[in-house]
């Protein structure tokens, strides 16, 4: 991008500058984010919980589960419901017919009561003294207190019945009602103030409602034996009445001494119901109950009960006999009892026939509730382990997915990008699925994919490298060239006496040093590291001024504050070629007449190098994106070869841990170096003097930046050399003075200890340089063998000697020089015309 008309600040470094490209930024920042495994999973729309295709996998697991486990839970609650209530009902059908055992009991003393009252009315009618009241109410106080004893024991059971079926509460509350009735009644026995019809009547009421009450247990309609059990006692028990109220019929008659005009009616009635309730007795009751009432009947106690109450019937028109009262009663009284026995009997087949009924059922709900609950438990069991191996795959097969996506495939190609070696084994996990079904296959095709990929990072590295090789030797061949192209221009240099001509030639001297400093970019690029050794700690400052005088516009650099501060000799080639860079950027991008400002401080252990320009600065994006490549070095790609400074400075910072940021000045950049105390040493104990080219870069840095001229009109001041010409020196002749003794590689050197060789030309040797032959007889050549000869590493400056007519020659260009210098007062420098173009191909 042109830099000249820019107005939102310069867009990065470019060329051999530092330069910022948003594919650039946005790959540095995507390699900073793979590096942070997220198993979540953001969908590039928004989820809807209303579009089933949305649902997470167990939601739509829990589904399939939920929705046949709640049908099948209604239909089996349906189900239970009706056989709960079935079980319900025969549980209060078996606790109503259960009370039958109180009910008959009350009924058979009432019905003494009744039978025994009716008695003694008849008896108070014939003679009504104080004598016979009291005897009838000594008669009848022990039957009332037992029907009051039988009353209450009915009331005690029927208490837990109280939430029974409406008709029963009913009929319950009738047998109560009508108790109190004859509770009521019992004082009008002994005066006889009532008729008998009147008094009897509440008795007979009393026991029809208990008898109805007897009769009110209803098992259901699809219960007929349980019905027809119901309907036998019932049937017993109104045999036993209606043979209770004959016995009444006949005792008061025997105590009135005759027959009263509707006795016989009513006792011909009454013998007629009798055999009717025993002809439906005998229809419904069982065999065994039928051959129980047999026996029954046979006995001698029923038998003489039975031929006594013959001789109260008519036979031939005679009139009935009246029996006698005491005979009758206790012949009457034992077939009440035996009747009783029956009754009872037929009763208990009926109960146990109730609760029979009421466990099976109640067991029959609970097998099938039992049944529903464990083929419940049973098929949600199933269906969680299925739906449990599932997910579990899925889960497995997801987080597998992800760690390939988002951890392995990006860290292993960032191991593929970064290597500089040979190309280390990657190995490929199996799949975390084993299973083989769809799951199985689908992780197994991830699988294969993940390998594929790999198999082609693999293949681009192995490329990748041969390219980085291929770039390695161009720029070790260029440096050898480049390296003898300085030689010559040496040469030439001591030899030439026209200053226009030495002009020129200082030119094409610093051309040549900032191809040197391409080529070792170009190493930076392929991740080799700098060629540049130093064995000695070297002071900041000079340091500094190697840096700038690798740059084309080394005048404008202007040293605000030096601290005396060194750095280790084992960084300074990278940490020169670094400040060059960020120095060759600060005045591409920075008008010709403004100054460079680097200042240094000391902040604790560590050491900070600010580089201010007054350019236009960058946007707060582009600002943004420098400083996150800054961070994290990107990986070689198209992008870096067109902005290679911000690349170099990248990875030359990471390399030596150096901390990078660009922040935006008030009329300008300024770039931040944070120096780690680790690249500090102590300074050398014998401090070397600076050399004279550095004396002079010094000097025509400081003729060329006047502190003092002040800014009028908003134009910048024109800088005017007065002391000395600039003379343009490398980065070797600020450094080469304090060197010292060499052991090892020297600071251009690509091999090992070198031997210092007198200066001068080197002839290549005449025979090729082999390495043997073949096994077909031929020689084998040597790689550079013929560059090796004629480039080998220069001498130490403590071991030059200058030739005197050399030297001889360069003090008379200099003095020349600076006579020319005083006579050009007012020499502005040369401002580049428009559309005039940097090295970088970028416009100025």
């Amino acid at each position: 991008m042109d830099s000249a008309p820019r107005r939102g600040g310069r867009e990065g470094f470019t060329g051999g500058s530092v330069g910022v490209g948003a594919d650039t930024a946005r790959s540095a920042v995507s390699s900073h984010r793979r590096r942070r495994f997220d198993v979540r999973v953001v969908p590039h729309r928004r989820r809807s919980p209303l579009r089933l295709r949305d649902w997470r996998m167990r939601t739509k697991l829990a589904t399939v589960l939920v929705v046949p486990s709640v049908a099948f839970l209604v239909l089996a609650g349906v189900q239970t419901r009706v056989l709960v209530g079935q079980t319900t009902v025969l549980s209060g059908f078996a606790e109503q017919v259960g009370i039958g055992r109180e009910i008959t009991a009350a009924v058979d003393r009432i019905q003494q009561e009744r039978d025994r009252s009716a008695g003694e009315l008849a008896a108070l009618r014939r003679s009504a003294g104080a004598a016979e009241r009291d005897a009838a109410i000594r008669a009848l106080e022990p039957l009332q207190d037992a029907t009051d004893a039988a009353v209450a024991d009915l009331r005690r059971a029927a208490r837990p019945l109280a939430d029974a079926d409406v008709s029963w509460r009913v009929a319950y509350a009738e047998v109560l009602e009508a108790y109190d009735r004859i509770i009521y009644i019992r004082p009008t026995v002994p005066p006889a103030v009532l008729s008998s019809d009147t008094i009897l009547s509440n008795y007979h009421r009393a026991v029809d409602a208990l008898l109805n009450l007897l009769a009110e247990p209803t098992p259901g309609q699809d219960r007929p034996a349980l019905s027809d059990a119901v309907l036998r006692y019932v049937q017993m028990a109104r045999v036993k009445e209606l043979a209770s109220r004959i016995r009444g019929q006949l005792y008061a008659a025997a105590r009135a001494g005759s027959y009263g005009p509707e006795d016989q009616v009513a006792l011909a009635d009454l013998r007629a119901q009798q055999l009717a309730a025993l002809g439906a007795f005998r229809a419904t009751a069982s065999d065994e109950e039928i051959r129980r009432y047999d026996r029954m009947s046979a006995d001698p106690a029923f038998v003489a009960a039975a031929r006594l109450e013959e001789q109260s019937l008519p036979a031939n028109g005679s009139a009935p006999a009246v029996l006698p009262a005491a005979g009758w009663w206790d012949a009457s009284e034992q077939r009440q009892e035996l009747l009783r026995q029956t009754e009872a009997g037929v009763l208990g087949d009926g109960i146990r026939q109730a609760d029979g009924a009421a466990s099976d059922q109640l067991r029959a709900t609970l097998l099938v509730a039992g049944g529903i609950v464990a083929v419940l438990l049973v098929a949600v069991l199933i269906s969680v382990l299925v739906g449990r191996s599932v997910a579990r795959s899925i889960r497995l097969l997801r987080g597998q997915a992800l760690r390939i996506a988002q951890v392995e495939l990006p860290d292993a190609l960032d191991r593929l990008r970064t290597v500089t070696g040979g190309v280390p084994p990657m190995e490929v996990a199996p799949a975390v699925v084993r299973s083989l079904d769809e799951i199985g296959e689908l992780a197994e095709a991830f699988v294969a994919v993940h390998r594929s990929a790999v198999s082609v990072a693999v293949e681009q590295a192995l490329m990748r490298r041969n390219v980085n090789a291929m770039f390695v030797n161009l720029a070790r061949r260029s440096q050898v060239l480049v390296e003898r192209q300085l030689e010559l221009l040496d040469e030439l240099e001591r030899e030439e006496n026209d200053p226009d001509q030495l002009e020129n030639l200082f030119k094409l001297d610093h051309l040549a040093a900032r191809m040197r400093r391409n080529d070792e970019s170009l190493l930076v690029l392929a991740g080799t590291e700098s060629t540049r050794r130093w064995q000695r700690p070297v002071a900041l400052g000079t340091v500094l001024l190697a840096a700038a005088a690798e740059i084309e516009q080394y005048r404008r650099v202007r040293h605000d504050s030096v601290t005396d501060l060194h750095v280790v000799g084992h960084a300074v080639g990278e940490l020169v070629h670094l400040l060059a860079e960020l120095l060759e950027n600060a005045t591409a991008f920075s008008r010709p007449d403004t100054v460079v400002s680097v200042s240094t401080r000391a902040d604790g252990a560590d050491a900070v190098v600010e580089i201010a320009d007054q350019g236009l600065g960058m946007s707060p994006t582009a600002l943004a994106q420098a400083n996150a490549v800054l961070a994290t070095p990107p990986a070689a790609d198209v992008a870096t070869v067109e902005r290679m400074g911000l690349f170099v400075v990248s990875h030359l910072a990471a390399r030596l841990g150096v901390r990078v940021r660009l922040d935006g000045g008030r009329d300008g950049l300024v770039a931040v170096l944070h120096l780690p105390g680790t690249l500090l040493a102590p300074a050398p104990a014998e401090p070397l003097e600076p050399p004279v080219p550095a004396r002079m870069l010094t000097a025509g840095i400081a003729a060329a930046t006047p502190a003092d001229q002040p800014v009028a009109g908003g134009r910048p001041p024109v800088l005017v050399p007065r002391q000395a010409r600039s003379v343009p020196v490398r980065a070797e002749d600020v450094l080469a003075p304090v060197a010292g003794p060499v052991t090892g590689g020297g600071w251009w050197s690509r091999q090992g200890p070198s031997v210092p060789a007198p200066r001068g030309p080197v002839t290549p040797p005449a025979a090729p340089v082999t390495g043997g032959t073949n096994a077909r007889g031929l020689p084998l050549r040597v790689p550079m063998a013929q560059l090796a000869a004629v480039t080998r590493s220069a001498p130490s400056p403590g071991a030059y000697e200058p030739d005197p007519e050399a030297v001889g020659g360069m003090l008379s260009r200099l003095y020349s020089g600076v006579r020319r210098a005083e006579a050009e007062d007012t020499a502005e420098l040369p401002v580049p015309p428009a559309g005039w173009h940097s090295e970088g191909g970028r416009r100025q």
